[in-house]
């Protein structure tokens, strides 16, 4: 798949990380992304798509659930989408959350840290482009 035929969804909190990723991905020629705050609104906005985003951008620490229980239920739904994983608090946590989300069959694609940089996001991405 190309990189500019993918479909996103950024689950997070702050609303100046996820105008920065939306922007990385517009760079990259990504048109079709989604926001959400939380783990909440993002599985309200999944469930009213036609069709579920390739890949989720997910922050580990947010309010009203978080991307550790976001995960356990997209594995419980058989979410097929590439996860990547991203925390500014603590590598711990981030490595707890990526361990959750592989051994709950979800195809986890990166984990990382913030500020994401648009080398990692793209190195994240390219197993589902083939870059």
């Amino acid at each position: 798949m190309k990189i500019d035929d993918l479909s996103v969804l950024i689950v997070d909190d702050d609303e100046f990380a996820q105008d920065v990723l939306r922007e990385m991905l517009a760079t990259l020629g990504i048109t079709r992304i989604h926001t959400a705050p939380n783990g909440k609104q993002a599985l309200a906005l999944l469930a009213s798509l036609p069709q579920a985003p390739n890949v989720l951008l997910c922050d580990v620490f947010m309010p009203d659930m978080d991307g550790i229980e976001l995960m356990n239920t997209l594995a419980a739904q058989n979410y097929a989408g590439g996860v990547v994983l991203f925390s500014g608090v603590d590598a711990d946590m981030l490595q707890l959350a990526q361990d959750i989300a592989q051994a709950q069959g979800l195809y986890l694609l990166s984990a990382l840290t913030k500020p994401v940089a648009l080398p990692e996001l793209v190195a994240a991405l390219a197993p589902l482009t083939g870059a």
